[in-house]
C-alpha cells in the first residue's frame, strides 16, 4: 500500500503538480486528490490551445474564401481611380475608405489577397520541391557528399534572405507575380532541407529501402515511393511555416519598392502606399491593410505551431 503511494506521488510530482490529501477507496486502492501549483492557469492554457488552432483555421477559411469568392462580395472595380474621392476615410459608400489614387480599398483587400496568397502557396511549394531533391540527395549519400552538400546549405543560410531575395529579384528585372514567387521560393528551402535530411539519414538503413534498392529502384523511385510518406507529416509544419514566410516576404519586398508594381494589386503593394498615407493621416490605407495581413499571419503560425505540437506528441510516443 505505502509503495503504491509513493509512486502516485512521484508521478504528480513529476507533472508539476502537489498532493493535497490520500483517501481510501472502498478501504482497497488509495485515491490521491491533487491540484495544480498554478491553480486552474494549466487547465485554461490547455483549453485555449484546443481551441486556438480551430479558429485560426476558421478564420483563414473566411479570408481565403472571401479572396476566392471576391466577386461575389465587392460591387467596385479594385483597380477604378475615382480622382474625385481620393483619401476617402471609411463611410457608407466607402466602408474601408479609398487610398491615394481613390481605389476602395475593401475591393483591392479582396482582389489583393488573391495575389498575396498565390505567391504564398507557389513559393512554399517551390522551396519543397527545392528542399526535398537536396534533403534526400545528402541524407542518401555519402558522409563526405552530405557534408559537403550541407556546408553548402549552411552557407546559403547564413546570408539573409531579404536580401538574396533583392538581389535575385534585380537580376530577373521588373517584378511579376511569377519571378516573385520563384525568387522567393528560391530563397527560403534551407531549414526545409536540413529537416529532409534528418529524416532520410534515419530511413535509408531500413530493410525495405535496401530492398528497394537492389531490386533496381531509382532515386525518385524510392524518394517518392518509400521516403517520401514518412517524412511527410513532419514536412507539412514547415510547409505551412514557408506559406507565412512568404506572404510577409512579398510584402516586404513590395513594401521596399522591390516588389509587385502599384497596379499589381496586392497586400505588399497596398502596404507600399504608407508612406503618402502616413504624410496625409490617412490611417486606413496602412491599418486596414496591414492588419489583414496580420491576422493571416497569425492564423497561420497557430496552425503551424498546432502542427508542430502534435508531431511532438506522436515523437514522444514512439
Amino acid at each position: 500500500m505505502s509503495s503504491l503511494r509513493n509512486k502516485i506521488v512521484q508521478k504528480i510530482q513529476s507533472e508539476n503538480c502537489v498532493r493535497s490529501k490520500v483517501v481510501l477507496k472502498d478501504g482497497l486502492e488509495p485515491e490521491l486528490l491533487f491540484k495544480n501549483r498554478y491553480g486552474n492557469k494549466s487547465v485554461l492554457k490547455s483549453r485555449f490551445g484546443r481551441k486556438a488552432p480551430l479558429a485560426a483555421a476558421v478564420i483563414l477559411a473566411i479570408i481565403i474564401a472571401g479572396c476566392i469568392f471576391s466577386d461575389l462580395i465587392t460591387t467596385i472595380d479594385p483597380s477604378y481611380m475615382d480622382l474625385s474621392k481620393l483619401d476617402l476615410a471609411p463611410c457608407a459608400g466607402y466602408i474601408f475608405g479609398t487610398d491615394t489614387m481613390g481605389r476602395d480599398i475593401y475591393s483591392m483587400i479582396w482582389y489583393g489577397g488573391r495575389i498575396s496568397l498565390f505567391i504564398g502557396i507557389v513559393s512554399a511549394l517551390i522551396s519543397t520541391l527545392i528542399a526535398v531533391t537536396i534533403g534526400a540527395l545528402s541524407g542518401s549519400a555519402s558522409d563526405r557528399m552530405d557534408a559537403v552538400i550541407m556546408r553548402i546549405t549552411d552557407i546559403i543560410l547564413s546570408i539573409p534572405s531579404l536580401p538574396l531575395a533583392i538581389m535575385f529579384q534585380a537580376m530577373m528585372g521588373a517584378a511579376n507575380v511569377i519571378s516573385l514567387s520563384v525568387v522567393i521560393g528560391a530563397t527560403n528551402w534551407m531549414n526545409m532541407a536540413k529537416l529532409i535530411r534528418t529524416e532520410v539519414r534515419q530511413l535509408r538503413d531500413t530493410e525495405y529501402v535496401i530492398a528497394a534498392r537492389n531490386m533496381g529502384g531509382g532515386f525518385f523511385y524510392v524518394l517518392f515511393k518509400h521516403l517520401a510518406p514518412n517524412f511527410i507529416p513532419s514536412l507539412m509544419f514547415m510547409i505551412v511555416m514557408s506559406i507565412r514566410s512568404a506572404i510577409a516576404s512579398e510584402s516586404t519586398l513590395s513594401f521596399l519598392g522591390m516588389g509587385l508594381p502599384l497596379e499589381q494589386i496586392s497586400w505588399g503593394s497596398m502596404l507600399s502606399l504608407s508612406e503618402k498615407a502616413l504624410m496625409t493621416d490617412s490611417w486606413w490605407i496602412i491599418v486596414i491593410p496591414g492588419a489583414f495581413l496580420a491576422v493571416t499571419l497569425l492564423c497561420f503560425t497557430s496552425l503551424g505551431n498546432s502542427l508542430r505540437g502534435e508531431l511532438s506528441k506522436r515523437h514522444s510516443q514512439l
